[in-house]
């Protein structure tokens, strides 16, 4: 009783310090920046799930679950703006930092509250960008699941570890894979010398049937919803026909910074940031390495290590699909709360300068990414009103919105349908209007018959105007959106005209023909 007192005990203040930390970043920076590319694309999926559209069947979307879980606190909260969304979000950043936070707190039998506060600050600085929260928190949910496996294998814990991923497959498939990969790693490792628990086979068994029963959601849609199976096997099939889950950037390594033509500071960044993506391979091979050696010695190991190692290596693969730092925030974690569990049981002259190395480097990294840090020390953010919020954001966004209103204003009014392509989702959900196209953020070239389609979609929303990014992405030309959809850029010009002085040489501004 003592014991299920303590834990309970520890459960609670770990969740207070979770929700002061999450409540705190919300208050500094919830108003602050504003994205029209990725956090748009979120915000739109939400607002058309709250109007009783399906993802991925209805418009271009991520896995479901993120959007079901926005646009259920959104519609409790009667709002469907954007500050709605960042708050149900939030949520869900905290439910994934007090599963973190817990993981180290647990390790050690002695409480140091100063190293939990040190933890904190280190897991949420990474906890960018803030549209990518969702899988930030999934892969720690992972580790949580994990772990609650690894430290009592029992037949019930089977089953609901495997619930638990096919839980987290609905809200991103990807996160689905590597939870897998992550389990069966862990099983194995159970079973070097078990002592406890089911089998091998036994243990997968059940939690195979955990993941089905936990993936139910999407298998009920495909059943239930007229169209959705069809759409959901096409996401997948698109994705072997890309070959890719991201468009890849070079990556960073640390030898490549050149310090003779950047600042100190952002040199030192730099190698920072390479370093951290060579950690994430190092940390996951030593890693798996030292838990099995522990394992043949029958030596104990913490639960939340085991769950670290084995899911960093696949989170390493997140980090490296595409290598800016946005991606390796959202791959990072394991590494980092590895490396936090791991210290919290060494010497204090060990742990502390390590851990306070960990956190400074984080900081580094991170800060400049916030968009709290940017409005402060840039000083130029200027107040915008969106959906009835007061946001500060940077001049050129602030710009972008006044430009998307007078173009909805003169060109597409009462409601009237446009075209956003291919980069800005988040103007249809700033103006609240329906996308005439299913695909929001066109990055990769389609099929004659994928756009034919599209081209049908259009002539029935009959847009006012339609504005397009012409922007080399990564610096590809190929990348333009005239090069990855033709037959849709050909119609454009066949049916709109286009329109002389654009703010931006990237912007190309049409208006329909004949229209006033």
């Amino acid at each position: 009783m003592n014991k299920l007192n303590k834990n309970s005990r520890l459960a609670i203040e770990v969740f207070v310090l979770a929700i002061f930390f999450v409540f705190a970043v919300f208050i500094w920076q919830g108003s602050k920046g504003f994205n029209l590319w990725d956090e748009g694309f979120l915000w739109y999926g939400a607002q058309r799930v709250m109007l009783g559209e399906v993802p991925i069947r209805d418009f271009m979307s991520y896995d479901p679950g993120r959007y079901y879980w926005s646009a259920a606190l959104m519609s409790l909260w009667g709002d469907n703006g954007i500050m709605a969304l960042r708050g149900a979000v939030a949520v869900f950043q905290a439910i994934g930092l007090f599963v973190g936070l817990l993981l180290i707190a647990r390790t050690v039998k002695k409480q140091n509250t100063s190293y939990l506060l040190l933890s904190a600050i280190t897991l949420v600085v990474w906890m960018f960008p803030r549209h990518k929260l969702f899988d930030i928190s999934l892969s720690i949910l992972l580790m949580g699941a994990l772990a609650f496996l690894v430290q009592s294998p029992t037949n019930r814990r089977y089953f609901f570890t495997g619930l638990w991923v096919g839980l987290i497959a609905t809200f991103g498939r990807n996160h689905g894979l590597y939870g897998v990969a992550g389990s069966l790693g862990v099983m194995i490792w159970l079973n070097i010398k078990r002592t406890e628990g089911p089998g091998l086979i036994k243990g997968f068994a059940l939690w195979a049937c955990g993941v089905a029963a936990g993936f139910t959601p999407i298998l009920f849609m495909a059943l239930l919803v007229p169209g959705f199976a069809f759409a959901f096997l096409d996401s997948i099939r698109f994705l072997f026909e890309v070959k890719a889950t991201n468009l890849p950037l070079p990556i960073p390594w640390p030898w490549l910074v050149n310090f003779n033509t950047a600042p100190l500071g952002e040199s030192i960044r730099g190698v920072l940031v390479g370093l951290f993506f060579i950690a994430t391979i190092v940390f996951g091979v030593l890693s798996i390495v030292w838990i099995l050696w522990q394992k043949f010695q029958n030596k104990h190991v913490s639960p939340a290590l085991v769950a670290a190692s084995f899911l960093a290596l696949p989170y390493a693969h997140y980090a490296y699909s595409r290598a800016d730092v946005g991606h390796l925030a959202q791959g990072v974690f394991p590494l980092l709360v590895g490396c936090l569990v791991l210290l919290a049981t060494q010497p204090a002259k060990i742990k502390w300068p390590l851990a306070l190395m960990l956190c400074t480097a984080s900081l580094w990294v991170s800060h400049v990414f916030h968009p709290g840090w940017h409005c402060h020390i840039n000083e130029q953010c200027v107040n915008v009103e969106i959906s009835g919020n007061n946001l500060q954001v940077d001049l050129g966004t602030a710009s972008d919105i006044e430009l998307l209103r007078n173009l909805s204003n003169q060109y597409a009014p009462e409601d009237q349908s446009f075209i956003a392509t291919p980069f800005w989702p988040g103007a249809y959900a700033l103006l609240e209007r329906k996308s005439p196209m299913w695909e929001i953020f066109a990055l990769f070239p389609r099929s004659q018959a994928f756009e034919q389609a599209e081209i049908e979609r259009i002539k029935i929303a009959k847009p006012g105007f339609v504005f397009v990014f012409d922007l080399p992405l990564d610096g590809l030309d190929e990348l333009r959106f005239h090069n990855t959809h033709p037959l849709i850029h050909q119609y454009i010009l066949d049916n709109f005209e286009l329109l002389p002085n654009s703010p931006n040489p990237a912007y190309q501004i049409y208006k329909k023909k004949g229209g006033a």
